[in-house]
């Protein structure tokens, strides 16, 4: 029995990536544990592949934390002169979940065609065996969330 896949949405969402961190897991943890001593709750997150010895992190916070998220990044800036943080909030997140990703292949790919559709600017995608969120801007999301519904009718 087939099940129809559940789609969420949260909005007010500020995506942070902060640019040219060692790729080092001691440096990647020690963010981290900064960040939530700032009482920050990190969503979203994604690392990309090192560029030498160098890495971007993305991830993904309410806007309710940007002030906090802002003083962490000048402290972060101050310690490490080489890393820049880039900010853009005022975001949404649509989650499709969905049990069949697990066994049917082509569902991210009908997802993707759904929000390629309507020339969305998608900002971050994130995904895991039965899910895939896609963080859109703001001015995307109403013409996105309808082309995914619409796609997994």
């Amino acid at each position: 029995m087939s099940t129809k896949p559940e789609i969420h949405v949260k909005d007010n969402i500020t995506l942070v990536t902060i640019v040219d961190v060692p790729s080092d897991i001691c440096v990647f943890s020690k963010v981290f544990d900064q960040i939530a001593e700032y009482g920050i709750s990190i969503d979203m997150i994604s690392v990309s592949p090192p560029q030498g010895d160098l890495i971007s992190i993305s991830f993904t916070i309410d806007d309710d934390d940007l002030g906090r998220l802002l003083e962490f990044t000048a402290d972060l800036h101050n310690r490490h002169n080489d890393i820049k943080p880039i900010v853009s909030s005022g975001n949404s997140k649509i989650v499709i979940d969905d049990p069949a990703m697990e066994t049917t292949p082509g569902i991210a790919a009908n997802i993707f065609r759904a929000a390629a559709s309507v020339n969305s600017d998608v900002r971050i995608i994130t995904t895991s065996e039965t899910q895939v969120s896609i963080l859109v801007t703001e001015a995307s999301f109403e013409s996105t969330y309808a082309a995914i519904q619409k796609a997994l009718a």
